[in-house]
């Protein structure tokens, strides 16, 4: 390695994440770890603490920005990290976030400040994944929320922490089963999973030569190779990829699966909904999964991507720009190629690539309730053949939703 690697580690699970970083630290020579609590912040401060394989280095504290504590991390982090890849000698930065803290802003952040970020993690608890999910207190409630107007949610913050990470450090839980585990795996099928151990990484033993009182002719001591902890630490991280995987345009869900009582049902149909039919069977299908998410076509707004991202029993519908089909040619060399690659997968002779691409993730899945119900909020056959025209027509059920 030459210059300063900038790695982000984190998660909700404290005792996975602590871990992941305390292996991080005592496999690579000349790394620190920098942390921010914002566990002060209702006091207006936000302390820092930066620490090394012996302890804490420096300690401060550094005000509230804009009464925002995230806006206190973003303004502190890169001036430090700049700060110690100047001075050299150090190796990895590691920046284990605090709980609630998402890992996409905190790398679209170190990425704008010229720093080169090689990875991010995400550490992860399998015996908690599905009550973590299927948590829907307000972080506030939990004393986790970053600011006083975050209304955000114990299960969509993990949800979110858990799908942005293309690296998951899974402790070894004595109380995890299978479900657990295949849960995880179908959550993030894409993801790097990479065992760690809860403990003290130190402990293990170092591989060495025989000391030199056991043998006159030994070399110098082997350093200790990387774990795969590290490897996949240092491996890499393309910060503008992992948006187009989040992007509900061309964001890369789950497959078809079903295995050990946990399964994900991959819906996808041509056919718009109809809005107020598919309004009144939120609460029967935001409810039917730990975990759902996609994109879809409603017949009142056809030339509108809707995102659907569910968890904890919390639907959050949203509007995320035009459907491709619906913007002119000259418009589509400003559209990235990747959301021109997943518009052509989709595309359809008559509607481009408006369409249905819902999934659902959960234990005990109902998969034929599910399907009957979604397929019974699309349009009928006359409806469909009314056209377009008509559709617009239909009432708007979903207005005070997406705030219209």
């Amino acid at each position: 390695m030459s210059g300063l690697s900038v790695v982000i580690v984190g998660g909700l699970h404290v005792d996975a994440r602590r871990a992941a970083v305390a292996q991080l630290l005592a496999d690579v020579p000349d790394s620190v770890v920098l942390h921010h609590d914002l566990a002060t912040a209702t006091a207006g401060t936000v302390v820092r603490t930066i620490r090394d394989a012996t302890g804490i280095v420096t300690a401060g504290e550094t005000p509230l920005v804009n009464d925002c504590a995230c806006c206190a991390l973003r303004e502190d982090l890169v001036p430090e990290l700049l700060r110690l890849r100047d001075a050299g000698g150090t190796r990895m930065a590691i920046v284990e976030l605090w709980d609630s803290v998402e890992p996409k802003a905190m790398a679209e952040v170190v990425t704008a400040g010229g720093l080169t970020l090689t990875g991010v993690i995400t550490a992860v608890d399998p015996a908690l994944v599905l009550p973590y999910l299927g948590n829907g207190d307000d972080l506030a409630e939990r004393g986790l929320a970053a600011a006083p107007t975050d209304q955000r949610t114990v299960a969509d913050t993990f949800a979110r922490q858990l799908e942005y990470a293309p690296v998951l450090a899974v402790t070894e839980s004595p109380e995890a089963d299978e479900e657990d585990r295949e849960l995880l795996a179908q959550l993030h099928p894409t993801a790097r999973q990479v065992p760690i151990a809860l403990g003290d990484p130190t402990d293990a033993p170092a591989l060495t030569s025989p000391t030199a009182a056991e043998d006159l002719t030994v070399p110098p001591p082997r350093r200790r190779p990387l774990s795969p902890l590290s490897q996949a630490a240092l491996a890499g991280f393309d910060v503008e990829s992992a948006a187009a995987a989040q992007h509900p345009a061309c964001a890369l869900l789950p497959a078809e699966a079903d295995a050990h009582g946990v399964a994900t049902l991959v819906w996808h149909r041509r056919r718009p909904f109809h809005p107020e039919r598919l309004y009144e069977a939120l609460e029967d299908l935001t409810c039917a999964a730990a975990r759902s998410r996609g994109r879809f076509w409603l017949a009142d707004k056809p030339d509108v991507l809707l995102h659907w991202d569910a968890a904890g029993g919390a639907l959050c519908v949203e509007s995320a720009g035009p459907w491709l089909a619906s913007l002119p040619d000259a418009a589509w060399d400003m559209v990235p190629p990747v959301r021109r690659a997943a518009a052509a997968l989709d595309w359809h002779p008559e509607h481009g690539d408006c369409c249905q691409h819902l999934v659902f993730t959960s234990p005990a899945l109902d998969r034929d309730g599910l399907e009957q119900l979604l397929e019974s909020c699309l349009l009928t056959d006359a409806e469909y053949a009314a056209g377009r025209d008509a559709w617009k027509q239909l009432p708007p059920a979903f207005d005070t939703l997406l705030e219209v």
